[in-house]
C-alpha cells in the first residue's frame, strides 16, 4: 500500500480520486493548494503526489520546483488544459505524467500504479553490473543513484532509466520506442515530444553538472551516449 499525495482545490475532483485511492487500497494525503501541499509533503512519507497544475497562489508547476530541489518523489500532474506547452513544461521540471481533466479515476489509476510500479525499487540479477561509467560519470544501479566527479546528481526516475539504458550499451543508437520501453517497462503510451523533453532535461542537469554530451542525437535514429566530457576550466 502506498501513500498518495492529493492537490486539488476542486473538491469534487478530489472526491473522486480519494474514492479512486481508497477502492485500490492506497492511503493519501490532501491538499488544496501549493503552500499546503509544500508542507503536507515536509510532514509525510509521500510515495507519489497526484498535484493539479492550476492551483491558487503558487500553482503546481512551482510546487513541483520546490519539491524536486530535494526528492524524486514521483509526480503525477492534472490540468483542466490540453495544452502542449503545459505538458512539456511540466515533465521538463520533473513531472512523471500527465492526465488532463476531465479523466476517467480507471484511466488514472492505470497511471498511478505504472509509476509506482516503475519507481519501487528492482531486483538486480547477480550477473549484472552494478556500476556503469563513461569517464567520470557513474551510476549506481543498486541505489539508483548517479554522480559525475563524485558529484550526486539528482535525476527522475524516467532520466535515470534513459540514462542507465545508453550506459549500458555505449556503441548501441537507440530508436525512441526503444528508449520508451526501456524508461516506461510498462509501456504505457507516450509521445516521441514527450521522450525529447526528458533527454533535453536529463542533459541540463548533467551539463549543469559539467558533463557536456551526455546524450547525443542520432538523425534519424534517436539517441546514443555521447562523450561525456567536462567542461574545459
Amino acid at each position: 500500500m502506498s501513500n498518495i499525495l492529493i492537490v486539488d482545490d476542486d473538491p469534487h475532483i478530489m472526491d473522486v480520486i480519494r474514492f479512486a485511492l481508497e477502492k485500490a487500497e492506497h492511503s493519501y494525503v490532501t491538499a488544496k493548494d501549493g503552500k499546503q501541499a509544500i508542507l503536507k509533503f515536509s510532514q509525510s512519507q509521500i510515495d507519489l503526489i497526484i498535484l493539479d497544475i492550476g492551483l491558487p497562489e503558487i500553482d503546481g508547476l512551482e510546487v513541483c520546483r520546490q519539491i524536486r530541489k530535494t526528492s524524486d518523489v514521483p509526480i503525477l500532474f492534472l490540468s483542466a488544459r490540453d495544452d502542449e506547452i503545459d505538458r512539456i513544461l511540466g515533465l521538463e521540471i520533473g513531472g512523471d505524467d500527465y492526465v488532463t481533466k476531465p479523466f476517467s479515476p480507471r484511466e488514472l489509476m492505470a497511471r498511478v500504479n505504472v509509476i509506482l510500479k516503475r519507481a519501487s525499487p528492482k531486483v538486480i540479477p547477480e550477473e549484472a553490473d552494478e556500476i556503469l561509467t563513461k569517464g567520470d560519470l557513474s551510476l549506481d544501479i543498486e541505489h539508483r543513484s548517479v554522480s559525475f566527479t563524485g558529484q550526486i546528481i539528482n535525476l527522475t526516475a524516467i532520466e535515470f532509466n534513459i540514462l542507465k539504458t545508453v550506459l549500458a550499451r555505449p556503441r548501441m543508437a537507440f530508436s525512441r520506442d526503444q528508449i520508451m520501453t526501456a524508461a516506461w517497462p510498462d509501456n504505457i503510451h507516450v509521445s516521441e515530444r514527450t521522450i525529447d523533453s526528458h533527454v533535453r532535461n536529463l542533459r541540463s542537469k548533467l551539463s549543469d553538472a559539467g558533463c557536456e554530451d551526455v546524450i547525443e542525437t542520432v538523425h534519424g535514429i534517436g539517441f546514443r551516449l555521447g562523450s561525456c566530457g567536462a567542461r574545459p576550466t
